[in-house]
């Protein structure tokens, strides 16, 4: 099996406040996407990294050892980018990681390269265990049951030609790249997920993800 691996970071991040992308906003000595790109381009198993940036970065980016490439208007856009600038035709697998996740690990990243071998598709995930309520205008209606609910993570791994199909496929509108590849009828397992990998939305995640890195140091991550 060879193995690449596509980031997406073709957002703008509105949410996490700043006046650059959240992306490009510092992190405990570096920015978001340097450790993120960090932790792909250290695994042994990933052959290669595919960039997908917004059209405004594209010029100033510069990375060793990293395909740059330009995103479209959505995500699934972006991916279709992403998998379009793949240099290499014989990488059979990709994993889909998104650019605010920069506490992802190596052995998150081992385990979802390890279901590929028993399935054409494979993500982390979370089980759901907060009780869960519906509500409107600031009232509970009613709850949920969660059974078999889990929260979703990335990286998102996949045979390359069974994702690239998918996604040719798709009428748009994803929220992420397992549903593209369920509405194709692709086998995806579960792979345990970790609290830690967490995605940068708001302000306060900036100083979690930091305190993370930071509980790292000296300490074995995968």
């Amino acid at each position: 099996m060879t193995c690449a691996a596509i980031i997406v970071a073709a957002g703008r991040g509105l949410r996490a406040g700043g006046d650059v992308a959240k992306q490009w906003q510092p992190l405990e000595g570096a920015r978001v996407i340097d450790h993120t790109l960090a932790a792909f381009q250290d695994h042994p198993l990933i052959s290669h990294v595919v960039l997908v940036l917004h059209a405004d970065d594209l010029a100033a980016a510069a990375f060793d050892d990293v395909t740059c490439t330009t995103g479209g208007a959505d995500r699934a856009a972006s991916v279709r980018s992403g998998l379009a600038a793949l240099p290499d035709p014989d990488i059979t697998h990709v994993l889909i990681h998104d650019v605010a996740r920069p506490c992802i690990t190596a052995r998150t990243i081992s385990d979802v390269i390890a279901a590929l071998e028993h399935a054409s598709g494979a993500a982390p995930a979370l089980p759901v265990t907060d009780a869960l309520w519906t509500g409107a205008d600031g009232h509970v209606t009613g709850t949920q049951d969660r059974t078999g609910l889990f929260r979703a993570q990335t990286p998102q791994g996949f045979e390359r030609a069974a994702i690239t199909a998918a996604h040719a496929a798709h009428a748009g509108n994803a929220a992420d790249d397992v549903e593209v590849a369920r509405a194709a009828g692709l086998d995806v397992a579960i792979v345990a997920g970790d609290e830690d990998n967490l995605k940068i939305t708001h302000p306060a995640d900036f100083d979690r993800a930091a305190r993370i890195l930071r509980g790292r140091n000296g300490h074995q991550t995968g």
